[in-house]
Formats: structure tokens, C-alpha cells, sequence
């Protein structure tokens, strides 16, 4: 590339922008702006030509139209080393421009500041993203520049080369604009989707900013990192407080951890999460009581997991917390005692979730080069649903657990039984290829650590019972109310197999599968 002679700037983020001057003026580069960048060069002491002296075109319709002009354009997108393209700009008397500066207007903030619509598309960049385009296509002969976080190395270029960029530079540069062009057009797109109520669009982007790169992936050899997709927050709001750097796997719980506290549950409930998977749910008016049940329901499982808890952390849970090696602690606030406890423990990560929430109605899963896009299970329990296909039926107080243990099943990998009493699980089989396999881990787990609990418990299925051997098993172990979706061809038989035993079975009417 030949020396940088003229650059057009055009920026909605100023910062930083009196370096970048400085190095322009250095190297002798002439500059071109409009707006209030125009302005703002002009008050920082720099000389710049204004875009509509430049093209001899003042700005129209409220400056939407400014650098859409051919002068602009040519300038930017013409080929240095084709006869006829000089040939034209000659003619026409039309400039190179060598060098684009250009980031957009804040759409994003616009739609997180304000609902007005009015303002909102005004934030909509045409121009911006017109010249970037550009200036990215002729990386050959132009570069462009949307990162104030790259001034210092376009800096280093000019000044190591004497007014000129490498090949390699413009490229990555270009590269960095399209990814910016293509994730500013996402986010438009898909506020004006969810504006409109367009769930599942017949062209679908995904927009995505990183946040960190992590240590490694789900597994040492491999490479992860972070991403925010999000119209509301411009980060997680997973506020760390103290610990080690978050990695792949504690990620994948905390949100799954996170997906349960937002779940309704009642009282003061925790959950804690091991691969993915609840070990142990409990909602209290008691939060100690409710971690202690948490813990209580797979001691051995909650090992290495991570708390997740819908209150604020004291002294005296800090210390039973303490008791247990735990990877993560998620808790709506602590106090300064809990905090002073939990910083002792180096790599124990300790956040505050008080200003998380969800925001999508949708949840993805993507498969190398497909993805399935669908509606978030966020389907409520409703008591007036239930249909009682048993002799004996429940009591309210028994519609209490039901409904705790429906909404916990939910949360478990399928095939998922869970087993509760007292608004706390007791026995969790999870992620099995067939049910009875599910029902008897769940029951072996609620002998191993509950089993004066058993007695009188309820179970919940995600699915319907295929056969009676699943409900069987769960009988002997002492459930004696079974709450599931039905819709088995052998319901019939099921509902035989709990008459039998004079137990109470429900239906929902409603499958919770959740690979």
C-alpha cells in the first residue's frame, strides 16, 4: 500500500480519539469528518475538512444523509492498480481515501436507555456501516478501523512504515469490521424481531460479544470462551467477588443452577448442581434449613458442585457451606462475615446474582453445521390441571410437595424421577436411557441418605410410565404419591399397580423432557 493521504473519521465513541490525531498529523495524513466528530477534532486543535465541503453536498433529512456519495464511496472502494478505475477518479476529480476510522451509532444503548421506538431507529447507523463495508471489501488498498482498542497498533503501522499499513494489518482489520457489521445488524435484526413477535424468523443471526476467554473448554485440550447475547445487558451480571477465574464446566452449572432459582420455588430455596445435573433442591422459610436439605438430599454428589441460593448468605450458612468443598457459591448478597469466611478458600468463586435475570424466550442447541431453536420450557404449574386417577386422592398439604416436586423434575436431565418430602428432594435419578433405570437410582440414593424420609415421600417422572416395574419400584422403597404427565398406552396398567397399593397417583397432562 502506498502512504495514507487522506482519512475520512467518523465516530460515535470519542475516546482515545486525540492519540490517534496526533500520529495522523505526524505522518501528514489530511482529514475528512462530519457531525460531531467534525466538531470535536476542530476543538481538540486538529485541522479536518467537513464531509459536506468535501463532496460539495450539504447534509440532508436530518443528517441521516451525509457520507452516502459517491466522492465518499469512489474514494474508499477504488482499485489502486486498475488503469480504468484511475482513469474514472481522475475524470471525475475524486480523491483516494486510504484511510477509514469509523464506529457506529449506539444502538445498543439506545435500546437498553429508552423504549421509545422513534429514537431507537434514529440509533439505526446507515452510513457507518455503508463506509466500514467498504473500506473492508479494498482491504488491498484501505484501512479500516472500528476499534478504538487498535488505535495503538494502526499508531505502531504509520509510524514503523512511514505513513503506510501492512497487508496482514489490514486484513485482520478488515476481518474485525465485518464481524462488527454482521453482529450491529444481528442486534437490529432481532430487536425488531422480538418488537414484532417474530419468535422463529425464516433467516436467523446470532449476534454475540466476547467477554473473556477461559482457561480451557468442558476438557483441557480444549480452547473456550465466553460470549454475551443479550439486547438488555451489555455483561452477565455475574458479579464475582472473590476467587479464582470461572471456567467452562462452572459456567454450565451456574446457569443450570440459575434456570432452577428462576423457576418459582417458594420460601428460601437452594439447589446445588453437579455436572449440569440438581444433586439436591430445597425451598424453606429457614435459608439455613434450606441449604442443610439441599446438601443432605446427595452429600456425596454435592462434592465439587456448586450452591446456588435465592437469598443473602450469612455467617452461620457460610460456615456449614464451608464444611463442604464447593467450586461455586451463587447467593442473591453476603454479608461482610459470610464474604470474610469464603475468601479464605482461594479457589472457591463467590457471586453475587442479585442483578441477574433471563431475558431470551428461546433456548438453542447447536450441531456443527445446524442448530435447533425452541420455545424455554417455561410452562407453570396449575393445581386446577391436576387430574387424580386413583381410588385415594391428596390432601392440600400433599399438593404442596407435588408441586415442588414437579417443578424440580423439570430441571432434571431425562429420564428424571424425583423424590421428595417437605418441599426437599431426597432421591434424584437422572439422565438414564430407560425409567426404571432412573427410579432405582433414585430410590437407592434416597435409601443411602434419607431413609427415614422415604417413608410417605412423592415422586415425580418427566414422562409417563412405559410400564408398572417403574412405579413398582418406587412403591417398595415407601412413595406413596406418584405424580407424572400420563398418556401411556399401559396407563391402565400403572393406574392398576397403584390402586393395588393403595397409593395416590396424578396426572399433569404435561411431559418435561430435558436433554
Amino acid at each position: 500500500m502506498g502512504k495514507i493521504k487522506n482519512a475520512l473519521i467518523s465516530v460515535s465513541d470519542k475516546g482515545k480519539l486525540r492519540i490517534v490525531l496526533k500520529s495522523l498529523k505526524k505522518n501528514k495524513i489530511d482529514i475528512i469528518s462530519s457531525g460531531g466528530t467534525f466538531k470535536s477534532i476542530k476543538k481538540l486543535g486538529f485541522a479536518c475538512k467537513e464531509v459536506s465541503e468535501y463532496t460539495e453536498f450539504n447534509e440532508m433529512l436530518d443528517g441521516r444523509v451525509k457520507t452516502l456519495h459517491p466522492k465518499i464511496h469512489s474514494g474508499i472502494l477504488f482499485q489502486r492498480n486498475k488503469k480504468i478505475h484511475k482513469k474514472e477518479m481522475q475524470n471525475k476529480k475524486f480523491e483516494p481515501i486510504d484511510l477509514v476510522i469509523v464506529n457506529f451509532y449506539p444502538f445498543e444503548r439506545a435500546i437498553r436507555e429508552t423504549s421509545n421506538k422513534k429514537n431507537i431507529i434514529e440509533n439505526i447507523d446507515i452510513g457507518g456501516p455503508a463506509m466500514v463495508r467498504a473500506a473492508a471489501k479494498n482491504a488491498k488498498d484501505v484501512t479500516v478501523i472500528t476499534d478504538k482498542e487498535d488505535y495503538s497498533e494502526l499508531i505502531k503501522e504509520l509510524n514503523k512504515f512511514k505513513g503506510k499499513t501492512t497487508f496482514n494489518f489490514r486484513r485482520r482489520m478488515a476481518s474485525k469490521a465485518f464481524s462488527l457489521t454482521a453482529y450491529y445488524d444481528a442486534i437490529v435484526s432481532e430487536w425488531f424481531h422480538r418488537d414484532i413477535g417474530i419468535k422463529f424468523p425464516e433467516k436467523k443471526t446470532f449476534f454475540g460479544r466476547k467477554i473473556t476467554q477461559l482457561r480451557y473448554g468442558e476438557n483441557p485440550h480444549q480452547k473456550s470462551s465466553i460470549y454475551i447475547n443479550s439486547l438488555k445487558n451489555d455483561d452477565t451480571n455475574l458479579r464475582q467477588l472473590s476467587g479464582k477465574d470461572l471456567s467452562y464446566n462452572n459456567y454450565n452449572d451456574i446457569f443450570a443452577g440459575l434456570d432452577i432459582l428462576l423457576a418459582n420455588f417458594k420460601s428460601k430455596s437452594t439447589v446445588i448442581i453437579k455436572h449440569a445435573n440438581p444433586c439436591g433442591i430445597s425451598s424453606n422459610k429457614s435459608a439455613l434449613q434450606s441449604f442443610l436439605n439441599a446438601k443432605a438430599s446427595d452429600p456425596i454428589s454435592a462434592f465439587g458442585g456448586i450452591v446456588a441460593c435465592n437469598y443473602k448468605i450469612n455467617v452461620k450458612i457460610a460456615k456449614e457451606i464451608n464444611k463442604t468443598f464447593f467450586e461455586v457459591i451463587l447467593a442473591k448478597g453476603f454479608d461482610k462475615g459470610s464474604l470474610k469466611i469464603f475468601k479464605k478458600k482461594k479457589n472457591m468463586r463467590v457471586i453475587d446474582i442479585s442483578k441477574y435475570n433471563n431475558e431470551s424466550k428461546t433456548a438453542v442447541k447447536f450441531f456443527d453445521n445446524s442448530f435447533l431453536l425452541q420455545d424455554k420450557n417455561n410452562l407453570d404449574f396449575h393445581k386446577n390441571k391436576l387430574k387424580c386417577v386413583t381410588r385415594n386422592k391428596p390432601s392440600k398439604k400433599e399438593l404442596k410437595d407435588i408441586e415442588f416436586a414437579f417443578r424440580a423434575c423439570k430441571y432434571v436431565k431425562s429420564n428424571a424421577i424425583v423424590i421428595v418430602k417437605n418441599n426437599s428432594t431426597i432421591g434424584i435419578g437422572a439422565g438414564q436411557q430407560n425409567r426404571l433405570d432412573s427410579c432405582q437410582i433414585a430410590t437407592q440414593k434416597a435409601r443411602k441418605f434419607q431413609p427415614k424420609n422415604l417413608t410417605n415421600s412423592i415422586a415425580a417422572s418427566d414422562a409417563f410410565f412405559p410400564f408398572a416395574d417403574g412405579i413398582k419400584t418406587l412403591i417398595n422403597a415407601g412413595v406413596k404419591i406418584i405424580v407424572q404427565p400420563g398418556g401411556s398406552i399401559r396407563d391402565k396398567e400403572v393406574i392398576e399397580a397403584a390402586n393395588k397399593a393403595k397409593i395416590k397417583m396424578v396426572f399433569t397432562g404435561i411431559r418435561h423432557f430435558n436433554h
